[in-house]
């Protein structure tokens, strides 16, 4: 290891792939009605833990309000992140559908719980500017 490399628990490291790859992700119901309370939004995270483990995934941090959640996961290179939320997005919706079906029923009607869009956003890690600066300032051979 070079004596330059300072250990860093968020750094992971595989056989062929050393990696720090984390991204935000925000969900809303269908609607957007507002169906969450604190106790769907404890078993909304159990079963999204649950889902990150399967995907050798670490899900960071999870909260909500009541129309919307937040997600912070920290993934490997082989986690594809539309595969990963779909299946976040699914087992959830099944779940808690399952868990709550009187309360969700007045605000959730059809067969679809969440809406089929999400936010993702890459973060950790440096800004982009100071990245961008350090390419730049590679030493190119002549």
């Amino acid at each position: 290891m070079s004596p330059r490399w300072e250990p860093n628990s968020n750094i992971r490291r595989g056989r062929t792939v050393v990696h720090t790859l984390h991204a935000h992700l925000v969900f809303t119901p269908k609607y957007r009605r507002g169906p969450f309370t604190d106790e769907i939004l404890t078993r909304c995270e159990q079963v999204m833990r649950a889902v990150c483990t399967d995907f050798e995934t670490e899900l960071v941090e999870f909260n909500g309000e009541r129309d919307h959640v937040h997600l912070l996961v920290h993934y490997p290179p082989k986690a594809t992140l539309s595969r990963l939320v779909g299946s976040l997005k699914g087992v959830s919706a099944r779940r808690l559908r399952q868990d709550f079906p009187d309360h969700l029923r007045t605000y959730l009607w059809g067969a679809h719980f969440w809406s089929p869009s999400y936010f993702a956003a890459s973060c950790g890690g440096a800004p982009l500017n100071i990245i961008k600066e350090y390419i730049e300032q590679q030493k190119r051979p002549n």
